[in-house]
């Protein structure tokens, strides 16, 4: 056992050296977009499947809420948490568009629509992205594997390099948390 927990910290070492080496552009990138949306009064739409959509909800509840410091609620929200909605949009018009019809109805322009999916190919993020960009949304992705169908679906894509979907999850709860870290430090001013 000693030694499959020393594998899974080199391996989650490795995804941070890499992510580190690559990411910081595309990330301050993203955070620079996602402050100006705030001020400018639009809100956050995060999404995604299995631990991607709790991703998107533990990134929303730390702008609703708050992250490290106590300032100003933000404007987010994880179209993963209301299962009314998830199980009546699912039965009625079928999984796939679970993101986009939600989007149709929440999104509005300058809005910005963060999809997350670590192989970057879920079907109902891809259609959500593509929907949200039909409205004037600005399209964010975490991903990883090399960015899949969201690099092209995206204005930034922030693909994790790397191909194992824990380590790839673990960077994108850390990027997420980055993000917010640089939100606080605009916002608690």
């Amino acid at each position: 056992m000693i030694d499959i927990i020393k594998q899974e910290f080199i391996s989650h070492k490795e995804a941070f050296e890499s992510s580190f080496n690559e990411l910081i552009p595309t990330i301050n990138e993203a955070s620079t977009a996602i402050i100006e949306a705030l001020k400018r009064g639009n809100k956050i739409l995060l999404f995604g499947n299995g631990g991607s959509a709790g991703d998107a909800q533990h990134i929303s509840a730390e702008l609703t809420g708050r992250y490290k410091t106590n300032r100003v609620a933000l404007p987010a929200i994880a179209l993963t948490t209301d299962t009314s909605a998830i199980t009546a949009i699912s039965n009625d018009f079928g999984y796939d568009v679970v993101f986009k019809r939600q989007i149709e109805a929440l999104a509005t322009k300058g809005d910005i629509a963060i999809g997350i999916s670590t192989s970057g190919n879920s079907k109902n993020v891809i259609l959500a992205l593509q929907e949200a960009k039909n409205r004037g949304c600005l399209c964010i992705g975490l991903s990883g594997n090399g960015g899949g169908d969201m690099n092209k679906e995206c204005d930034i894509n922030i693909a994790v390099p790397s191909n194992n979907t824990p380590r790839i999850q673990e960077m994108h709860i850390l990027i997420g948390h980055t993000i917010c870290q640089l939100i606080d430090n605009e916002f608690s001013k």
